[in-house]
């Protein structure tokens, strides 16, 4: 699901390209009229921290500065797409089906998780403030919490959570394996700067089943692996990402399911496709990495309204691995050089990166 912008004459916003007559068009992540900062979704569960406004911010307000006649934005479904034939079929949000063609295709549908979780943003804007004031209510309401998943998300979640509540309430992290971030060298510091924050790690921790409680429906048993099971007031899973990508025709998609791309972010065996993020996940999904990768496919597009050759897309310098924990700490690495948690804190724990929501807003980004 999306909120589609097309781009005509010349293209606007994110995605740049020479002042040409063209059609471009960008399938988003979710069927959302607004664009959420979901970097600082496990920030904004902790009640009265960050408001609405933060982390939504309006799409065809932040286009309104350009002449009407520059874009067309629908929000909408898309239900498939045929890329021998240029075309993409959608549902709009007021129920109509409309077949859109293309030049240029962006594909950056993104992805969603398990479990009625607000990570990611998904369904309508109304529906993704729902969750997230539905899912603050519960935390604020809880005394007991255990988030599954030890990747980066979930070390977020409960470093939040336990840096508010870790005097008040029961926070607990379920590690699948005997380590975080799945071994990497930032897990034992993480680890650390959790059990600082009263947080507890519970590690070989794999669920196997969640149901409500038989004696009081209200609560959650979280059944493990080994057999054991947890009753908790609210479980939060923040484990595994599945790409939204159900509408591209199977040939076009790895094993995994996500969009198989050449060095240019091409679709293979395509024209004029291309696609970035959490549909491509090369190497990982990541915030830093899709940055790069958006910029190497608006070049790309600029090259081929030129017809000259693509580029290849390059990644990042270094590899960097960063994990806010609550509000006063954070966890990272660049390469294999460890980060001093101070520096993690500035970098990103500090704002969760929302002074450069503007910049998306307004173009400047590109």
């Amino acid at each position: 699901m999306f909120p589609r912008y097309v781009q005509k004459d010349h293209a606007h916003g994110p995605l740049r390209a020479p002042a040409r007559t063209c059609r471009s068009c960008d399938l988003t992540s979710a069927q959302n009229s607004h664009f959420y900062w979901n970097l600082a979704s496990v920030r904004a569960i902790v009640p009265g921290i960050l408001k609405d406004e933060d982390i939504f911010k309006s799409i065809e307000g932040a286009l309104k500065q350009y002449p009407e006649s520059s874009y067309e934005f629908i929000v909408g479904t898309a239900e498939e797409a045929d890329f021998d034939a240029k075309s993409v079929r959608i549902t709009t949000a007021t129920g109509d089906s409309k077949t859109l063609s293309y030049d240029q295709l962006v594909v950056a549908t993104g992805s969603h998780t398990a479990g009625n979780v607000p990570w990611k943003a998904e369904g309508s804007y109304e529906e993704a403030v729902a969750l997230l004031h539905q899912t603050t209510e519960k935390v604020k309401a809880a005394s007991h919490i255990v988030v599954a998943g030890a990747g980066s998300t979930g070390i977020e979640v409960a470093g939040e959570l336990a840096y508010e509540f870790g005097k008040t309430k029961e926070i607990i992290l379920l590690s699948s394996t005997d380590k975080l971030l799945g071994g990497d060298i930032v897990g034992p510091a993480a680890a650390n700067e959790l059990k600082k924050l009263n947080a507890t790690v519970k590690y070989g921790a794999r669920v196997s089943e969640t149901r409500p409680s038989a004696a009081d429906p209200s609560k959650t048993e979280v059944v493990l692996a080994n057999g054991e099971t947890l009753t908790t007031d609210l479980y939060l899973p923040t484990m595994g990402l599945i790409p939204n990508t159900g509408y591209v025709n199977a040939k076009y998609l790895t094993e995994n399911k996500l969009v198989d791309v050449d060095e240019f972010l091409r679709v293979k065996g395509t024209t004029g496709v291309w696609a970035a993020g959490d549909v491509v996940s090369k190497p990982r999904a990541g915030f830093m990495i899709t940055q790069k990768q958006a910029a190497a496919v608006g070049k790309n597009i600029e090259l081929a309204l030129a017809s000259k050759e693509p580029i290849v897309a390059k990644g990042l310098p270094v590899d960097i691995l960063a994990c806010s924990v609550g509000r006063g700490r954070g966890a990272g690495r660049m390469n294999s050089f460890k980060l001093p948690s101070f520096g993690v804190w500035l970098a990103k724990g500090r704002t969760m990166g929302l002074q450069m929501m503007s910049g998306y807003i307004d173009g400047s980004v590109a």
